[in-house]
């Protein structure tokens, strides 16, 4: 069975610069929320059911990027199998308590993608 992307990310210097845009654009529900490095994340939700939540924010103090997240069972595994194949491991696996478990990396042509584990963690 095919891993279906769950997640999406768009992430710049301006947060509320970026959540108003996104917001009047396409009048996305965002539940922002301060982030312990200074920045601020938005929560978007799905919209009646459609399509898949996802985040806009700030704080990682790059020039941002736009991203998506796919799910799978076993992130290390996946990130194995994606250096084998030309990609490169750009955030190893990490868990948010009670919230998450992703990676990121870089496909060959450095495109920034993460992984999502289909269990959240506990």
């Amino acid at each position: 069975m095919p891993n279906p992307v769950t997640h999406f990310e768009i992430t710049g210097k301006d947060a509320k610069k970026l959540q108003d845009f996104y917001q009047g654009v396409f009048d996305w529900k965002i539940n922002n929320f301060p982030m312990p490095d200074g920045g601020s994340y938005g929560m978007v939700e799905p919209q009646e059911g459609k399509g898949i939540g996802g985040g806009v924010g700030s704080g990682d103090g790059s020039s941002g990027h736009v991203t998506f997240y796919v799910e799978v069972d076993d992130p290390d595994a996946y990130l194995k199998q994606i250096e084998q194949k030309g990609g490169k491991t750009v955030v190893p696996t990490t868990t948010v308590p009670n919230m998450v478990t992703f990676a990121l990396f870089a496909d060959p042509e450095g495109h920034l993608v993460g992984l999502v584990k289909s269990e959240p963690p506990h």
